[in-house]
């Protein structure tokens, strides 16, 4: 599995432009290629693609977490280069659901927000958007599919840092208040993130 940071505040690569927004590509084995998430600003998401060698076209699904501007405003600027995906909204689903054999979604947690998981050989991989819901909701819908390994997206204020203690991969994003404390917490297990990191698992 791989997981390209392509929109993010801050930039892990000189090279691409940082912005307050998230959007991540996420590649997996016997899977369609899904955007999750695209950033404010579509000509960022276009540009930091173009430099990282993604091809808007060879993009299948794209899973928006919320509606917030921050996660959806680079979709128009994107569908105009590539109008073939399927949309997961966030209301898309009710519940967990399971979008393909490896790939689920929390459903809509708390009235505004889905996540995504993708199982690996080493666990399950949670990306999330802004985590409005709480943690604990988040974890325990995925977890319907498996034990989780590793998280990576946004966290706003997230404090309840013991629940990520069976985590073996921790990347903070976008809106989370709380990086230093969590890479205090857990420095082996935690991963910078910025526009232009790539993790592979």
């Amino acid at each position: 599995m791989k997981i390209t940071i392509v929109y993010d505040n801050t930039a892990f690569r000189p090279d691409l432009q940082s912005d307050w927004g998230f959007a991540a590509l996420v590649e997996a084995k016997n899977t369609p290629k899904i955007l999750f998430d695209t950033g404010a600003d579509g000509r960022i998401l276009l540009s930091n693609m173009e430099k990282l060698n993604i091809e808007p076209t060879s993009i299948d699904e794209v899973f928006i977490s919320h509606s917030h501007f921050d996660h959806i405003g680079g979709l128009p600027e994107f569908l105009n280069v590539n109008n073939k995906v399927k949309i997961y909204n966030p209301d898309s689903f009710s519940k967990p659901t399971k979008i393909h054999e490896n790939v689920f979604s929390t459903g809509q947690l708390d009235g505004i927000e889905q996540s995504m998981g993708v199982e690996t050989e080493k666990g399950i991989v949670l990306i999330v958007g802004c985590s409005h819901p709480e943690m604990k909701h988040i974890l325990d819908a995925i977890r319907k599919f498996g034990k989780i390994y590793g998280v990576v997206g946004g966290m706003h204020g997230f404090n309840e840092f013991e629940l990520f203690k069976d985590l073996e991969l921790i990347c903070p994003t976008h809106c989370t208040q709380h990086k230093a404390e969590l890479k205090r917490l857990y420095p082996q297990k935690y991963i910078e993130g910025g526009a232009g990191r790539i993790i592979e698992i």
